[in-house]
């Protein structure tokens, strides 16, 4: 009988990246909002920008774009956030839920509507009230509610407090944060 050995292939999600206009104003909005812990700073004003053609290979970027500061927070019990801010003559808005590619984060709250009241003095923009989340998290008190950050990132707050059910082909459980 052959030894096997399982490998996983990945861990889980380390972290999020966001570029954002001002890493500074982003930095504070996310302190203030969502309670975001300073973890490290990858790269500062005190440090040569990120640029030229081994940076725009590795990373994607349009010629001559730089990046100039790089940020690690974390916010609750989840992955990191990493933030970015470039110097480009090629940044686009943020997409919406519409358009393809990674679109928004969702956090888990414990109370909503506390949640709110902090996003809401923070600075953050609402799209609407609080309302139901979709199928399979539709269990008893679930409410959910996305908002734009000040710079037009989309943010959904969640909140699922007994529990989700799955159907009978489901092959995991929800990674809920523990509280």
């Amino acid at each position: 009988m052959e030894n096997k050995t399982t490998r996983a292939v990945t861990r889980g999600i380390n972290h999020v990246g966001l570029t954002v206009p001002d890493l500074q104003q982003a930095t504070e909005f996310l302190q203030a909002a969502l309670d975001a812990k300073f973890v490290y700073d990858g790269l500062t004003c005190d440090d040569d920008p990120l640029k030229g053609a081994d940076a725009e290979r590795q990373l994607g970027l349009t010629s001559g774009s730089m990046m100039i500061k790089q940020r690690l927070l974390r916010i609750g019990n989840g992955p990191n956030v990493e933030l970015f801010e470039f110097i480009s003559k090629d940044q686009v808005k943020p997409v919406r839920v519409q358009d393809y590619g990674w679109n928004h984060i969702s956090l888990y709250v414990d109370d909503i509507n506390y949640a709110i009241e902090r996003v809401k003095a923070a600075g953050g923009k609402f799209l609407s009230e609080v309302h139901e989340n979709s199928r399979h998290e539709d269990t008893e008190n679930n409410a959910g509610v996305y908002f734009y950050t000040p710079w037009g990132s989309l943010v959904e707050l969640q909140s699922i407090p007994n529990g989700y059910y799955y159907p009978d082909d489901s092959e995991a459980k929800i990674w809920v944060p523990e509280s």
